[in-house]
């Protein structure tokens, strides 16, 4: 594995094991410009989603042993975008640190806090009895949404409260958090021109 990253707030990574080959590039600083490919067309329009309402600008390009099953190349796609997002936040002086979003879509709701903390924690709740075994656009099974916040926020080292208010149709459910999850993102990696320094009481995040 390879990483690199630049005072610019950027980073990239690849990742190679036996069961995917993963490239990740992210800008903290973009417009929500992406340019996505994983193999998995509902994941790729969840990618899609999260950089455009985040204003991250985020390249992802992933293959993988697909004909098994899905489940390992979504996961080490949500790896590498945690390990990547955890790079490009440096020692994370000046930013907002926290952030907070509803999102409707439809008929469903999702609100997400993001903590920019060290310390990686998720709670995840509300989704609809049953949402974890839908399968959504053919491939993405329901039960990788909070599979993927996890890996995300283990390896970004954020902590990340999302909690599904209301929804029926699994792709709304689906969509709105990842879209929560931007905006919250969005609000918590900004710079703050109040903020000099580490905004923590410890000196370090």
């Amino acid at each position: 594995m390879t990483a690199e990253a630049t005072a610019l707030r950027t980073a990239r990574r690849e990742r190679t094991t036996s069961e995917s080959s993963v490239f990740v590039e992210l800008d903290l600083d973009g417009t929500g410009r992406s340019e996505i490919s994983t193999s998995v067309p509902f994941y790729d329009h969840m990618l899609t989603a999260l950089a455009k309402h985040s204003s991250i600008d985020l390249t992802v390009r992933a293959s993988g042993d697909t004909h098994i099953d899905v489940h390992h190349t979504v996961e080490d796609v949500a790896i590498t975008l945690g390990e990547v997002l955890r790079e490009a936040l440096g020692n994370k002086a000046g930013i907002r640190r926290f952030g907070e979003a509803t999102v409707p879509l439809d008929e469903a709701l999702a609100n997400a806090v993001v903590d920019i903390s060290g310390r990686p924690y998720l709670v995840h709740s509300g989704e609809p009895a049953g949402q974890e075994y839908h399968l959504i656009g053919g491939h993405f099974t329901g039960s990788l949404t909070r599979h993927v916040f996890e890996a995300i926020t283990l390896h970004a080292q954020i902590c990340l409260h999302m909690t599904v208010l209301g929804g029926r149709d699994p792709h709304h459910i689906v969509e709105a958090q990842f879209k929560a999850f931007a905006r919250a993102l969005r609000a918590a990696v900004e710079p703050d021109p109040r903020v000099t320094g580490i905004p923590s009481t410890k000196g370090a995040l």
